[in-house]
């Protein structure tokens, strides 16, 4: 792909971008489901070929962007405040407008020649901001060709990826003078724990306090195939078919039942936890979670369904499933897909999202985390899987054109990895796959599957 890491990024201006209106200051509280995440932010870029049109210079695309995000902010006021301590020592929004800090920067680099299969050497501290206050930091970088990077980093405590795709969108429509299509929703009501709380004794294995949690142990020697690393990938669409066709076999090949069929997310995820499981020691458990999203899930009735598309705030769940290693790479995909299938589907109810709410209520003001955030280590692998699917790349178009390449940038800090496939900006039903996961797994990875998992190129994106 060209060029390596070590090209260089300055800073020409930061300043803070506020709503456009005044703004009263108030508090807003954090869901029972947003006191599930740890405090941990979340990037997502779009990569911009040189538009077309010569007039739009780097100055005035800014000028766009910055004026787009002011009246963006409007409606997205949560991006524009800080999360501070409540009485009780829980996280909570205070909504004050101080803005989303804004970052511009110049790239000596030409788009096609960043080594996007490498975020960690091209993205990561060089066009990613760092957030050092507040929600949201956004920064945009001119390349040397003309080409532009605008990268957002949010926290996740404030807003899932559903919630950071609705403003990507209503960013975008700002910046082309349309009207908001989707309005956001910050109904917490929607969420409220119910009298009495009721909870499945499930919930206290996918969940835990923190202060439950065993003490970290010593960490194990800083190798090379110890550290936890970001690549991204792309899958053909005729190799996801193939994992679905794969996964859809009966235990002994024969066809599952009429009416049974693993989605191409449960078929992947179960050939990922496969050569996972194989890149780790004989005889260990191999965990792996599925981010299932709630809102569909509790989507009840006239009265909640258009609140609950426009919730904005944190409505996921992580379901996961524990196999020895051998048995995973022994039994065919499959028994595996089955497997996945299994744990997700005690999940994908309005049962299991209404008793997380009760389970958290009864556990406040404890701090709380997802079992398998905290997995990985000497217990065994340990990775999540999240779809971004509905990643909207095709629809942050921000004035000049489409962007030629966008993907998640997710290095959350957990022992465990984290894994999101996201539509391809072609739209020819390939996928883009963002993966953080230790050096040595990716190595495994590329070795018994690299005719999946296809290094990332700019010309596969034609960039060249």
């Amino acid at each position: 792909m060209g060029a390596k890491g070590d090209f260089v990024v300055k800073v020409t201006r930061t300043e803070t971008v506020a709503a456009v209106l005044p703004m009263q200051d108030h508090w807003l509280p954090m869901s029972n489901l947003d006191l599930l995440l740890p405090p941990v932010d979340v990037g997502v870029f779009f990569c911009y070929k040189k538009p077309k049109d010569n007039s739009l210079t780097f100055g005035s695309m800014v000028g766009v962007l910055k004026k787009a995000m002011a009246q963006a902010l409007v409606s997205y006021y949560a991006f524009a405040g800080e999360v501070v301590q409540n009485t009780v020592g829980e996280p909570e929004l205070l909504c004050n407008n101080n803005g989303v800090e804004f970052v511009e920067a110049f790239a000596e680099v030409e788009l096609r020649d960043l080594n996007l299969h490498n975020p960690d050497e091209s993205i990561e501290g060089k066009l990613m901001p760092k957030k050092k206050h507040g929600v949201l930091s956004v920064q945009a970088t001119e390349l040397k060709c003309g080409g532009l990077v605008v990268a957002c980093t949010f926290d996740h405590r404030v807003a899932d990826a559903y919630s950071a795709n609705m403003f990507l969108v209503s960013w975008a429509e700002m910046a082309q003078s349309k009207p908001l299509s989707q309005l956001p929703s910050y109904r917490r009501s929607l969420l409220n724990p119910r009298r009495p709380g009721f909870y499945h004794p499930s919930i206290d294995d996918l969940y835990v306090p923190v202060c439950a949690l065993p003490p970290p142990t010593d960490p194990q020697p800083d190798t090379n195939d110890n550290q936890l690393v970001s690549r991204i990938y792309y899958i053909e669409a005729n190799h996801l078919c193939s994992l679905q066709s794969l996964a859809n076999g009966g235990n002994n090949g024969t066809t599952i039942g009429m009416g049974r069929k693993r989605s191409k997310l449960e078929a992947f995820s179960a050939f990922l936890w496969k050569l996972v499981a194989a890149a780790g020691e004989e005889n260990k458990v191999c965990r792996m979670g599925i981010v299932v999203d709630g809102r569909t899930r509790l989507q009840v009735g006239d009265r909640k369904t258009t609140q609950m598309d426009s919730y904005f705030g944190n409505v996921v769940s992580i379901p996961f499933g524990e196999k020895n290693s051998e048995e995973l790479t022994e039994r065919p995909l499959s028994w595996v897909a089955d497997s996945v299938h299994e744990f997700l589907d005690t999940a994908v109810t309005e049962d299991h999202f209404q008793g997380l709410i009760d389970w958290v209520e009864a556990h406040r003001p404890q701090p709380l985390l997802a079992k398998i955030y905290a997995g990985g280590g000497e217990e065994g692998p340990a990775f999540v899987v999240s779809s971004g699917q509905r990643f909207p790349v095709e629809k942050v178009d921000l004035g000049w054109g489409k962007p030629a390449f966008g993907s998640y940038h997710f290095p959350w800090g957990g022992r465990a990895g984290y894994v999101m496939p996201m539509p391809s900006p072609l739209d020819n039903g390939d996928w883009i796959v963002y993966m953080h996961l230790l050096q040595r797994q990716l190595d495994l990875v590329e070795a018994k599957a690299g005719h999946v998992f296809r290094a990332l190129t700019s010309d596969y994106i034609k960039l060249i």
